[in-house]
């Protein structure tokens, strides 16, 4: 029988479709989960993974607003943003963070302390992808250079920003402050998501104290970007609201005015006019030039200024304590009117020094002969420290702080001067818990001709000349005098935080107001040189603050002291008497007397606004000078 015959072709049939059945399955199945699981990936979880596929393509930037910007009185800008140019890195984008850095120094000057800065903000809290600066400002040929080399360095971009600039800086650094980067406590301390791209924060002044006002609302954009992570287009963008802009009440003319008549020398003006309280100059010299600070100062040039002897960081005007020395006359005068101490008429007789007892001290007048027969009038006009040692034993300490706290002193009355301090004015109270001392009758004599314990800052002189101006009336200092926006001012400077000080016979007021113009324009007034040709009135007073103390029976030598320990020159006042548009207080350190030193100065002040400048928004400046001038 043949081999073949014993094949068996049908039972190799069956078992071929059996495989080949149980092959189909497999792959049917096979291709099912596939399916099954394409239709999971796109339509299930579609909106998944297109997100995560954005996440990879699409970045969401912040945009950050313009800051407002400031202008003076007169709409002339003082501080604006500038497009500055800077090259910054992602660290999470970023390769080789040492490498890429010495490759940028290759193309790029970078300094060790640009280096050391970057690596510090590198170090420092941050938004995850916050781009880190390493250098400011790139001119066009910096910027070629990098873009040539850009596609070698992934993560490093050349960004343009808005960057603060003060086109007057040294005149106006100490009233309007400055910006500058925002460090790691602020980090911690504002709105995360409103400040998202925000690089810069109002560091002191106006700019710190209307920070929320000035910076304005963050934005976001869309954008498509590459593997590297480079911005290829903007697909969608929610516009930043810019910050407010802010008018101030300072007038650069007269700020300028201010600093020119200082012309270098230690000290401080304050302007402010009475009506409304607005600071008109705010001037503290040396000054220094805020633009520094913005970007980030170099150490030697904060070096400089931090160590130099004129302390041209410090704000005079706003946190210089001085002893404001017989520039409180005017002020104490009104208390010893009020208070029953003295009266217009009463008389006594200077000999040139005062005694509590007759074994007592003698505590001199700066007349070492005496003025004889005086009155409040002749001893407001030839400032007669023994008249004013005299009433201020009267009164006490007691009534002199109850009246002089009501002046201001002793506190920081302004509505939006950020930073200023509140000076001395010193109490039983004060004394003994400082101390542990009584008070003695001598602190009341001391305080008389504002000496001894009380001291004041050039701002709390300026607004109780400003409130003598005013016969009374407060109006409390302040910078801002409109918001070009929707916000009203009143939100942020309320009316009537101090009572008006209302004396028993309100004639007093006028009554110390002409023994002011008496010191300008009186025979014997201390500043008869200075006003006795003004074409309109002015009330002031002079004074000289000692730096240091003299023995009883010593005298004063001006040129055998060295510089810095001269006396300080003050001067107090405003014009035109019957209708004050301005109250001044200057203080020149070291400046000798102050009806030879500040008081010139002063009216240099009083010619600029009343005579010189234009006439203010109403058009009754003009007016007012020819109604007030009899010389």
């Amino acid at each position: 029988m043949p081999w073949g015959e014993f094949k068996d072709t049908a039972a190799e049939r069956r078992l071929f479709q059996s495989r080949a059945m149980v092959m189909l399955t497999f792959v049917v199945l096979l291709i099912g989960g596939l399916l099954a699981r394409m239709y999971q990936l796109q339509v299930i979880e579609h909106d998944v993974y297109t997100t995560l596929s954005d996440k990879n393509r699409v970045q969401v930037q912040s945009v950050p607003p313009p800051r407002g910007l400031v202008y003076d009185r007169n709409h002339t800008l003082l501080a604006e943003n500038r497009p500055v140019f800077s090259v910054t890195l992602v660290p999470e984008r970023v390769d080789e963070m040492a490498q890429t850095l010495s490759q940028l120094g290759g193309i790029l000057d970078v300094s060790e302390e640009d280096l050391e800065r970057f690596q510090r903000r590198l170090q420092e809290p941050r938004r995850p992808f916050q781009e880190i600066p390493l250098r400011y400002d790139l001119n066009e040929q910096e910027m070629a250079r990098l873009a040539v080399h850009r596609h070698e360095l992934p993560g490093v971009e050349v960004t343009a920003e808005l960057v603060r600039y003060y086109p007057h800086s040294e005149l106006t650094a100490h009233a309007l402050g400055f910006v500058s980067r925002i460090n790691r406590d602020e980090l911690q301390r504002i709105d995360p998501v409103n400040y998202a791209g925000t690089n810069y924060i109002g560091k002191s002044g106006i700019e710190r104290f209307y920070e929320d006002l000035l910076h304005g609302q963050v934005g976001y954009q869309h954008v498509e970007t590459n593997a590297r992570g480079r911005t290829l287009r903007v697909l969608e963008r929610e516009n930043p609201v810019p910050g407010e802009d802010l008018q101030l009440h300072l007038d650069l003319r007269l700020q300028k005015r201010a600093h020119e008549l200082l012309d270098g020398r230690r000290g401080a003006i304050v302007a402010i006019e009475p009506a409304t309280g607005g600071i008109l100059a705010l001037a503290s010299v040396p000054g220094f030039d805020a633009n520094k600070f913005v970007t980030g100062i170099s150490v030697n040039d904060y070096r400089e200024l931090s160590e130099s002897r004129d302390k041209p960081l410090f704000n005079r005007a706003l946190r210089g304590q001085y002893p404001p020395g017989s520039t409180m006359k005017p002020m104490l005068a009104i208390a010893a009117l009020d208070s029953g101490a003295t009266t217009r008429d009463y008389t006594i007789w200077d000999p040139g020094y005062f005694r509590l007892n007759d074994s007592g001290r003698r505590y001199r007048d700066w007349k070492r002969g005496g003025h004889g027969w005086v009155d409040l009038m002749d001893a407001m006009a030839e400032s007669c420290d023994v008249y004013f040692y005299e009433i201020a034993v009267k009164m006490g300490v007691d009534t002199m702080y109850s009246y002089l706290s009501r002046f201001g002193f002793g506190e920081d009355a302004a509505l939006d001067v950020s930073g200023a301090l509140s000076g001395l004015l010193p109490s039983r109270e004060w004394k003994r818990a400082m101390r542990s001392e009584s008070w003695y009758p001598g602190d009341s004599v001391n305080l008389g001709i504002g000496q001894g314990f009380m001291l004041a800052t050039p701002l709390q002189l300026a607004t109780a000349t400003s409130l003598i101006a005013n016969r009374g009336t407060w109006a409390e200092p302040r910078l801002l005098k409109e918001i070009e926006g929707d916000t009203p001012v009143t939100d942020y400077l309320p009316d009537g935080t101090h009572e008006p000080l209302k004396l028993k016979n309100p004639g007093d007021w006028e009554f110390v107001v002409e023994t002011m113009a008496e010191v300008m324009h009186g025979r014997r007034g201390t500043a008869r040189r200075v006003g006795s040709d003004a074409p309109y009135r002015m009330a002031g007073k002079t004074g000289t603050a000692q730096v240091f103390s003299l023995a009883e029976d010593e005298e004063y030598d001006a040129e055998e002291i060295r510089e810095r320990l001269r006396d300080h020159a003050l001067f107090v006042g405003f014009a035109p008497v019957e209708n004050p548009k301005i109250a001044v207080s200057v203080i020149v350190e070291n400046g000798g007397g102050g009806s030879s030193t500040a008081a010139p100065v002063a009216r240099a002040l009083f010619d600029a606004w009343l005579l010189e400048f234009p006439a203010n928004d109403d058009g009754a400046l003009v007016g007012s000078v020819k109604a007030g001038g009899d010389g």
